[in-house]
This record gives C-alpha cells, sequence and structure tokens, in this order.
C-alpha cells in the first residue's frame, strides 16, 4: 500500500484548495451582480466568502483581471447606463440608485468607463438608442474599460 510523496499530497491539497477559493470568488462576484446597488466593501465581501480582504482582492484580480472594488463599479455604471438611457431620472437619481454615495466618484468613474460625463451620455444615448431594443442597446452602448479597448491598426490588402 502506498502513500504519495509529500509533494504529491501538496499539490492535491493544493489544487483542492484552489478550486474552493475560485467557487467562494465566484460567489462573491454572483453577490455584486445582484446586491450592486447595495452598500459593499471589500471587508463585507471577503468575510462572506471566509477569506481575508487582501487574499479575496489578490484572488479576485487573478481570476477576473481586475479588483473587487473595479467590478461592483463597472456593474453598477452598466445599471447607471441603462437608467440614462430610459431618460425619466436625473444624473443624480442614478447615482443614488445604483449605490454610489458620492456623485462627484459617480461622475468621475462613469467618464473614465464611458469616455463621456453622465449627463452628456443621458443627451446623447436618448438619441442614439431611440426604437432600438433594450437588449441590443444595452450590448451597444456597455462600457469598455481603457486595458479593453482593441486597437486597429491599418490594413494592408
Amino acid at each position: 500500500m502506498g502513500c504519495g510523496t509529500i509533494s504529491q499530497v501538496s499539490s492535491k491539497s493544493d489544487a483542492t484548495q484552489r478550486l474552493a477559493d475560485l467557487a467562494r470568488l465566484r460567489r462573491v462576484r454572483d453577490r455584486i451582480d445582484r446586491e450592486y446597488a447595495s452598500p459593499l466593501d471589500v471587508e463585507a465581501l471577503a468575510r462572506g466568502a471566509h477569506m481575508s480582504a487582501g487574499h479575496l482582492s489578490r484572488e479576485f484580480r487573478l481570476a477576473y483581471g481586475e479588483s473587487p472594488y473595479s467590478y461592483l463599479m463597472t456593474r453598477r455604471i452598466e445599471r447607471a447606463m441603462a437608467l440614462l438611457r430610459r431618460g425619466d431620472l436625473s444624473v443624480t437619481d442614478v447615482c443614488f440608485a445604483v449605490g454610489c454615495s458620492s456623485l462627484g466618484t459617480f461622475s468621475t468613474r462613469f467618464t473614465e468607463l464611458v469616455g463621456v460625463p453622465p449627463s452628456v451620455y443621458r443627451r446623447q444615448a436618448a438619441q442614439a438608442t431611440a426604437g432600438m431594443p433594450s437588449c441590443v442597446a444595452k450590448q451597444v452602448t456597455r462600457p469598455v474599460r481603457n486595458r479593453e479597448a482593441r486597437v486597429t491598426e491599418p490594413q494592408l490588402a
């Protein structure tokens, strides 16, 4: 009856731990998706996942390419874009409806992700998406972070 070597045993436990961490990270991401309008911070998310805030932040960034806070703000901005396209709420109302507590932070982050301030977006989106189904408008107007923007180079025929 053979027992595995120490490296084999530790590899199994490392792999098992990694899978458990990934499952917790998915639950954190799902919680952010569901509760984006609630007051959420990394410490609360980490407690819910039984991880330290630092470990959650590092592992979330490794798994999803951005910090939990950045992911939360992106979800909030996506929802804000949809509310602004409707046109029946003020920018301030939208800010608070998506869970932001500071209009300045909301406007700054919105401008970083979307490229224009929320008030300008509201005006432009109403015209650009008029008559478009909301599911199509959502895809067409989805924010793109700078690092995700495609660089287009001239194509030679």
